[in-house]
């Protein structure tokens, strides 16, 4: 059973970090640009879980939920490209994120699938499922523009597989006191 107003959870749940949108814009018109029509059926994300069991609908938007209130924005950065073989990312690295990805996934240990156990490779996929060669050539061409930049995560957000397009599920801003800077 679902939350009071929230619609029952009928498939796999996906856990993402949200990006500011600013990012999320330019990521996301990247992968419209690059990513086959007809593949592309959701927004540029950032996958901390892939399959969560819908039964855990809703401990997991409780945990998420603290998670946020308990958070500051998390300190991310764009680190250059990722090939994926047939396809190519944005690379991201974030230790706060991983850390707080650790932490959820030890409250869930037990319901994770044999993808969610390992700590992910932060990444956001701007192409995938084509010919190699048209995955070297957009990353060739990106490798002359400027990608590097700082970023915060701010938040996290749920989503439920459907088939292919995701139905939002829950989403929880980070509102947590950023920690305070010692010595100068």
């Amino acid at each position: 059973m679902s939350e009071a107003g929230a619609p029952p959870d009928r498939g796999p749940l996906i856990v993402t970090a949200s990006l500011p949108p600013d990012l999320f814009a330019w990521a996301d018109g990247l992968r419209r640009a690059h990513y086959p029509p007809e593949r592309n059926r959701v927004p540029a994300h950032v996958t901390l879980f892939r399959a969560l069991p819908a039964s855990a609908g809703a401990e997991l938007r409780q945990v998420l939920a603290a998670q946020a209130a308990r958070h500051a924005p998390i300190a991310g950065a764009v680190t250059g490209l990722l090939d994926l073989g047939q396809g190519t990312a944005l690379a991201l690295a974030s230790p706060g994120l991983l850390a707080l990805r650790e932490a959820l996934a030890d409250h869930f240990h037990g319901l994770l699938t044999a993808q969610d156990r390992p700590s992910p490779r932060l990444h956001l996929t701007i192409q995938n499922k084509v010919p190699p060669a048209q995955a070297r050539s957009l990353q060739a061409r990106l490798r002359g523009e400027p990608i590097e930049r700082r970023f915060a995560f701010v938040g996290l957000a749920l989503q439920s597989y459907r088939g292919g397009p995701w139905e939002a599920a829950g989403s929880w801003s980070f509102r947590g006191r950023p920690a305070l800077k010692r010595g100068g």
